[in-house]
């Protein structure tokens, strides 16, 4: 008897159709995989055989072929089981239904018949919507996942022998709620840090600001104990709410590399990514012999922290510069690639020497010139580059500590930069981009344009300050979102100084005492 079962692939961060055929025959024995199964599909004979007998059921001694077509697309992962579980037991006549049609099937088998969680049931079940399909049955721990996705019925189970009942209509069942709101609104959970814990560091909250505003990635250096981790970890309360469409782009991703609790849902806070500097180039950017999103991906739509940037391994960090600049990461293999995308805002921060007291306003640097010039070319030019705001962190001082005068909150901040975003996106209508460090040299003549005085203000600076020449795109886009923080239509010569105090590490002079 032949029975054909729906199921799905995942490829990048969307999924594929796939279907299990099952046939089963009187000439010969045993259970056959094929259809370029991984090795975890290929055990899925004993995690069925083991779950038919702690359930009431059999694996029947008759040839039964399982093919995942299309053939010759590589299949991988666990979510396989349950479709071709069910297609060996309606292809053996243990069990009939008429909801196989329009139904799929996600989960791994236990040896007790039990169903277990799976990666990437957000892309599978939107492609089931995509395909027509009017339900789902994936593991119970699975369904908040699952459950974000409008128009399609998602169904939880615990056991093969309730799926079993459901099929033959034995016991009712009752779908999901979906989770998502019919405003299309996200609701953000709430945050714990804020800007109003940081004392003092004023001038750095603004470049933080500037940075959240226009997208801009920032480095901050300066000595321990200054606060530049503190910072960063508060950035993402002042970034503007994520929109549906990057909600839901962000939790496909989460979802296909596993990151997802299992009473975890839509993720509707950026995310905020600090990798150790011990990591690897694969689980920074992405890869391994079974391509998974990296570091870089996981921080798509929020921020990507790299503490303490120069302990990382000089190629490590050159794998940077593509992600930077094209906002997405393709992983190419010899008969197949996968995309992931990678806009993220990248903060950095540093010492500026070994010791950690170069140019420090109390302490003594121990550090030789040669040394501290051998640290700071750990980042490559290149890299440099594409960070658009270099801030010092000075060491906040003990009167402004113990000051109780209360500081501006993230939710006042945030105000701010949301209603920067917005000029933005009017800005930006129609194009592939909605922030200012995304745009291009073309865009910056077009939306960026300096008049005689702003153009002579930078031109000087660059002489005087002996700035180096790739500083001037980005100074014009810094720039540019200075002027729509204050809700100006051009860029006037003090956004221009402004945003030329934010390049201290592209001076001749940097760190001179």
């Amino acid at each position: 008897m032949f029975i054909q079962v729906n199921s799905g692939a995942i490829s990048g961060i969307e999924a594929v159709d796939v279907t299990a055929e099952v046939n089963v025959a009187a000439g010969g024995i045993g259970l056959y995989i094929v259809g370029l199964p991984d090795n975890t599909i290929k055990e899925s004979h004993e995690r069925i055989q083991a779950a038919f007998e702690n359930s009431g059921y059999r694996l029947i001694a008759k040839k039964t072929v399982v093919n995942l077509a299309p053939a010759d697309l590589r299949k991988e992962g666990s979510q396989y089981d349950l479709a071709i579980a069910v297609g060996i037991l309606l292809a053996t006549e243990q069990i009939h239904t008429t909801m196989l049609e329009d139904s799929m099937f996600i989960g791994e088998l236990s040896l007790n018949g039990y169903i277990r969680p799976v990666k990437g049931v957000l892309p599978l079940v939107a492609m089931a919507r995509k395909k027509g399909l009017k339900r789902v049955f994936m593991p119970e721990e699975n369904i908040s996942e699952g459950a974000v996705v409008e128009g399609i019925e998602c169904i939880g189970i615990t056991t093969l022998m309730e799926l079993c009942q459901i099929l033959e209509q034995k016991i009712p069942y009752t779908p999901a709620e979906n989770l998502i709101n019919r405003s299309g609104e996200v609701e953000e959970d709430e945050f714990y840090e804020d800007f109003a814990d940081v004392k003092g560091q004023v001038y750095v909250k603004r470049a933080l600001e500037i940075a959240a505003a226009g997208g801009h990635n920032v480095i901050m250096i300066g000595a321990p104990g200054s606060g530049k981790t503190m910072l960063a970890r508060r950035l993402p309360t002042i970034l503007p709410p994520m929109t549906l469409e990057e909600a839901l782009e962000t939790t496909k991703i989460h979802s296909v590399a596993g990151k997802i609790g299992t009473n975890k849902g839509l993720i509707t806070q950026r995310p905020f990514r600090a990798p150790h500097h011990l990591t690897s180039q694969v689980a920074l950017i992405g890869g391994g012999q079974s391509p998974q999103p990296g570091e870089v991906s996981l921080a798509n739509n929020g921020v990507l922290f790299l503490d303490e940037m120069p302990e990382f391994g000089r190629n490590v960090l050159e794998v940077l510069r593509q992600p930077l600049e094209d906002r997405h990461i393709t992983i190419s293999r010899a008969k197949y690639s996968v995309d992931y995308p990678a806009r993220f805002t990248l903060i950095a921060s540093m010492n500026p020497c070994p010791c950690g007291y170069y140019n420090h306003p109390t302490k003594e640097c121990s550090c030789s010139a040669a040394a501290v010039h051998r640290y700071m070319s750990h980042i490559s030019g290149p890299l440099m580059d594409r960070i658009d705001i270099h801030i010092e962190v000075v060491p906040v001082a003990i009167s402004e500590m113990t000051s109780t005068e209360k500081a501006e909150s993230s939710a006042e901040i945030r105000k701010r930069v949301i209603a920067a975003r917005e000029i933005q996106l009017r800005r930006f209508e129609g194009l592939d981009i909605h922030c200012n460090a995304m745009m291009n040299s073309a865009m910056l003549r077009r939306f960026a344009p300096l008049d005689k005085v702003c153009s002579t203000l930078l031109e000087s600076a660059m002489n005087r300050l002996n700035l180096s020449a790739r500083a001037y795109d980005r100074i014009i886009k810094v720039a540019r979102t200075i002027a729509d923080l204050e809700g100006k239509e051009n860029i006037e010569p003090s956004h221009i100084t402004e945003a030329i105090g934010f390049r201290s590490l592209d001076r001749d002079t940097w760190g001179a005492r």
